[in-house]
């Protein structure tokens, strides 16, 4: 593990922080933070909604709502997209401050579709400064 993971670690949490005040915290290490809510729509029941974790050789930050508005995917940048492994998942071995700024973006826009949807209910956060 590089020793700047924890670093990424710390600025992609705090990307999903402020939507902790209407989702579920599942988890909250120093290496993993998981945000759960709303309602499947098969299963019937809460799900991880978007997470953050150490691995071995990066940092990865998971949105589902990536993974449920291909939209949103779309929209990105092809730096941001070329970080993308799979559908729902971006990895980070060093800090890159404008495509945090995007994926902090596409992070409330994810979030509001999922709220328009009707996966989530309450406020959730605007992502804008």
């Amino acid at each position: 593990m590089s020793a700047e993971f924890p670093t990424l670690f710390a600025r992609l949490r705090q990307i999903l922080v402020p939507y902790a005040k209407t989702l579920a915290v599942t988890q909250d290490t120093p290496a993993r933070y998981c945000l759960t809510g709303g309602v499947h729509p098969t299963h019937k029941t809460a799900m991880p909604v978007a997470w953050v974790e150490i691995g071995k050789n990066y940092v990865s930050f998971h949105h589902m709502g990536v993974y449920a508005f291909p939209k949103l995917r779309d929209e990105m940048s092809a730096e941001l997209k070329a970080r993308m492994q799979g559908k729902s998942c971006f990895n980070f071995k060093t800090a890159d401050e404008k495509l945090f700024q995007e994926l902090e973006q596409v992070t409330a826009r994810g979030f509001a579709a999922f709220k328009q949807a009707g996966f989530l209910t309450g406020n959730q956060p605007s992502g804008k400064k």
